[in-house]
């Protein structure tokens, strides 16, 4: 679900940032940029009123390809009397559901809403997931190399609403999330991993605060984007368990040489508490190494992409990285670590609103893999 919504995603926020004027130029063709005369969505895009069908294909190596469909529903903002003409984000909400080649399979609810002028902003999702993964352990250890197959059903509950400090470019929010699960594994117990992580009833609360201040959240090339979320499980909420996470990210990007060569520079970091379940556990996230792949209490990484321009609407990117993944805060020692690599290739799909959409090919310690990309590679 992450991919179909990480789409949707890009189109509501892009559009937060989009000039009066694109919006309101006339449309000649839905498909074709009167400038170039290139393939575009912009007028497409433009009118964001009524169904969006989506269509994203699902390229996770930790689950195969697939391929994920969504049905998105705007509903436009009425303009108030008295008050300038400019672009207003509407309401959105949407259906989805997808399957990959492992069988894997989901589908899903969800709602955002833009309140009071973008300064408050609300996201709602409830969803179901039957997901096929391998478990690899923890740190340096057997099931790094023989890793066992296991099957996890949930159903997923998130509850959230930001609110931007004035007319600054800090946010500060809460969340509630609510996540019912079921494990199976190949092999019925396992030592290292408590009996009551098979089945599960995790209740919690969140405090997130962020800056942001990207020139596009499409494909951003200046700017800076920082955000910090602590999680908190609580039995008194009605989980079976109380654990916690804190994660933090940056990401940040400068023009090297304007409309030439743009560089992006990404920073992560996320800790668990010790009673952490298993399958909530922290793992390296980069491009060409499989979810939860390499999983600890703590993991850090660093990743760079460098988007070299060819022309109006072509560029060739190159990305790479490095992370570690700590088994537990008391013993640093038993880490493993991933590196990725690779190249990419994106085309200007929407100029007005600067999204644009590729393919890349990574490759991480033991494998190849493709991703179909749109907007941001490094959009949560």
């Amino acid at each position: 679900m992450k991919t179909l919504l990480s789409i949707v995603v890009i189109v509501v926020f892009g559009l937060l940032s989009l000039p009066s004027e694109a919006v309101a130029q006339k449309k000649q063709k839905a498909f074709i940029d009167t400038l170039d005369n290139a393939l575009d969505i912009s007028y497409y895009l433009g009118d964001l009123n009524g169904l969006l069908p989506v269509i994203s294909p699902i390229t996770e190596p930790a689950v195969g390809y697939g391929a994920a469909v969504a049905g998105v529903f705007f509903f436009p903002k009425e303009q108030k009397k008295g008050q300038p003409k400019k672009f207003r984000m509407p309401d959105v909400a949407g259906i989805a559901g997808g399957y990959t080649e492992n069988s894997t399979w989901f589908g899903g609810l969800g709602y955002m809403g833009f309140w009071n002028d973008d300064r408050i902003r609300y996201r709602g999702v409830f969803g179901y997931g039957d997901i096929n993964l391998k478990y690899y352990g923890t740190g340096d250890n057997i099931l790094s190399k023989n890793p066992l197959d296991f099957n996890i059903q949930s159903y997923f509950l998130l509850q959230q609403m930001m609110f931007r400090l004035g007319e600054t470019n800090f946010l500060l929010g809460g969340k509630y999330q609510l996540m019912k699960t079921k494990a199976s594994f190949e092999i019925p117990f396992l030592p290292s991993i408590d009996p009551i992580d098979y089945e599960l009833l995790n209740s919690g609360l969140g405090i997130i605060t962020e800056y942001d201040k990207l020139n596009n959240i499409f494909s951003p090339t200046k700017g800076m984007r920082i955000n910090l979320t602590y999680d908190q499980y609580l039995e008194v909420l009605g989980g079976d368990r109380n654990f916690s996470k804190l994660s933090f990210f940056v990401h940040d990007y400068h023009q090297v040489i304007e409309n030439k060569w743009n560089a992006g520079f990404r920073i992560e970091s996320l800790i668990a508490s010790e009673s952490t379940p298993f399958y909530m556990l922290p793992f390296i996230s980069l491009r060409g190494v499989p979810a939860m792949r390499y999983q600890g209490e703590f993991t850090a990484l660093i990743e760079t992409e460098q988007e070299v321009m060819f022309g109006r609407r072509w560029s060739i990117v190159g990305f790479g990285g490095y992370g570690s993944a700590f088994k537990s805060l008391d013993n640093m020692s038993n880490n493993a670590s991933a590196w990725n690599a690779g190249l990419g290739f994106r085309y200007l799909l929407a100029r007005m609103f600067g999204l644009k959409m590729g393919l890349d090919v990574a490759r991480g310690p033991e494998q190849y893999a493709i991703y179909v990309v749109f907007g941001n590679s490094w959009l949560r």
